[in-house]
């Protein structure tokens, strides 16, 4: 049997990854932090383990590594909270140098492939060099980095699956998707004011399918950009309000009263003395843009299925 050791396991895209390993007869150890996942989250054949990769030896996890041949690593920084100033080495070390220090230790373990979940804003840094993303944004810059340190380790096959915005659900009591506080304020009115532009969007079980697809079939050093549909932020927020059961008008807000609000924000931040990975005096510009990716390339050359967007935007509705 076929063994994968997915770090970030108990959480959110960890979770769906090992059900699409499990359905296609993969035995899998999870790698999470504490507090320890449900009991009926995982069947018995999944070796579940807490322990945070920060205080872990590199001889503890060799042990765990030892016997796998694939890993997965599903455990980064995200760029939701701002954090004490500067970012910088905070993301740096989520992104780059645990991931790194993890695939070197699973290629002395004896492992051959792996896959590291990343950022569509890598994607965006590459094909919009004008607007300086990794120069401006710290979250972005690790997001790079990242890329460059998982996919050249000598005799390992890393590749990075470059993900936009996830709608799902973690079968976890308590928890609440990151959307919470839009789909709250899609609550609040039946009129409400949005940002023009767009982005990809995906549901988390097909992040879970091109995860297992990228282990079975990706391309050593390929940084694959994964989407399922392109929506305009208006889009987004009539089918969120849709799964929701309700109808909203979305009114545009001028770009400049965006730029100056999240300049306000940046200033609140300085302020506290924290510092955000996106930097809000600069986001503007990309928040507003079209963040719309080709998802085909990708989907062609891995070979993977995707699931349904509107039931993901119903499932993340419901666990708000």
């Amino acid at each position: 049997m076929r063994r994968v050791f997915v770090a970030g396991g108990t959480g959110f895209l960890g979770h769906h990854a090992i059900q699409e390993f499990l359905a296609h007869g993969w035995e899998v150890t999870a790698l999470g932090l504490p507090p320890a996942p449900p009991r009926d989250m995982y069947p018995a054949t999944v070796k579940v383990v807490m322990q945070s990769l920060d205080t872990a030896t590199n001889g503890d996890l060799l042990s765990l590594l030892r016997g796998h041949e694939v890993l997965v690593f599903a455990a980064g920084a995200d760029d939701r909270f701002p954090v004490q100033r500067p970012a910088y080495p905070f993301f740096r070390h989520g992104n780059v140098e645990t991931p790194e220090r993890l695939l070197r230790l699973a290629k002395e373990a004896g492992m051959k492939r792996a896959v590291v979940l990343g950022s569509y804003f890598a994607h965006f840094n590459r094909l919009w060099p004008e607007m300086r993303l990794a120069e401006r944004h710290p979250y972005i810059r690790s997001r790079m980095e990242q890329e460059g340190a998982v996919t050249s380790i000598p005799g390992l096959d890393g590749m990075v699956l470059e993900l936009p915005y996830i709608f799902g659900r973690l079968p976890v009591p308590g928890w609440k998707p990151l959307w919470t506080p839009l789909v709250k304020y899609l609550r609040s009115s039946r009129t409400i004011l949005y940002m023009k532009g767009g982005t990809a969007c995906i549901s988390a079980k097909t992040v879970g399918r091109a995860i297992l697809a990228a282990v079975e079939r990706g391309e050593a050093g390929k940084c694959y950009p994964i989407g399922q549909e392109n929506l305009t932020w208006t889009q987004m927020l009539t089918r969120l309000a849709a799964a929701d059961r309700r109808e909203v008008r979305v009114k545009a807000l001028p770009t400049g009263l965006v730029k100056a609000g999240m300049y306000g924000l940046w200033f609140a931040h300085w302020l506290q003395g924290k510092e955000h990975g996106l930097d809000p005096r600069f986001y503007a510009v990309l928040q507003t843009a079209e963040t719309y990716l080709d998802a085909a390339p990708s989907q062609q050359a891995l070979g993977y299925e995707p699931a349904n967007l509107d039931e993901a935007f119903r499932e993340t509705v419901e666990a708000c």
